[in-house]
């Protein structure tokens, strides 16, 4: 296991590093994979970058800078990568969570043919996790689950218009639960501003855990440390 999944594992179990202010550098974890996770009070960034590189734009006594522009485009011109949106991160450790139906969910046995414009959720997961597998709902749902950063197992959803509000996104966050390994915590990113997005995973025993924005590949920087 490497250092970021161990990091992972343990705030999953509400283990977190000391709220003092540090700042911890780590290669990424996959050539794919490459980001910065603001714990409360620690910040991990994990990009291929010498870590006095990284101190010496990071003022000490700044914990949020971090996750500020003038950082983030600075590490996305020496990685040659383009920084996604600041997702809250949130998890559902093992054994945790409400208990969930399977019957009316429907596996899509072929994702990556599906994975065009009228499916975003499904083409972000193809190309940001492994192990993709998609399953629908006759009520308007999508759930797609995957292994993502520092092989995590991560769950999105996606509910159609016409079936917001009646409590669709939360049973699918739930149903989540039941397909992954029992063992496995299971990992969800959302947008802060996606407020129903948020009300549905917490409903659903997901607890935050901190904010997370991803390096795609593709920025067009120098790319000399990527």
């Amino acid at each position: 296991m490497d250092a970021l999944a161990k990091i992972l594992e343990s705030a999953a179990q509400g283990g977190f590093p000391p709220p003092d202010g540090g700042l911890t550098v780590l290669p990424r974890p996959s050539p794919r994979d490459a980001g910065v996770l603001a714990l409360t009070g620690h910040t991990v960034v994990f990009a291929d970058v010498p870590p006095e590189w990284v101190r010496r734009r990071v003022p000490p006594d700044d914990l949020g800078a971090p996750m500020g522009p003038p950082f983030l485009g600075a590490l996305c011109d020496r990685t040659g990568r383009e920084a996604g949106g600041i997702d809250v991160l949130l998890v559902l450790p093992p054994g945790t969570g409400p208990a969930a139906q399977r019957e009316e969910l429907r596996e899509m046995r072929n994702p990556a043919g599906m994975s065009g414009p009228a499916h975003p959720r499904i083409a972000d997961a193809l190309a940001h996790r492994s192990q993709v597998r998609v399953w629908t709902t006759a009520g308007g749902g999508t759930l797609v689950t995957g292994t993502g950063v520092a092989g995590r197992w991560e769950v999105a959803v996606e509910v159609e218009a016409a079936a917001r509000g009646a409590g669709l996104g939360r049973a699918l966050a739930a149903a989540a639960r039941t397909l992954v390994p029992p063992h496995e915590a299971l990992w969800a990113q959302v947008a802060p501003g996606n407020a129903a997005s948020l009300r549905a995973f917490l409903a659903a025993g997901f607890v935050p855990v901190g904010a997370e924005v991803l390096l795609r590949p593709g920025g067009g920087g120098a790319g000399t440390a990527g």
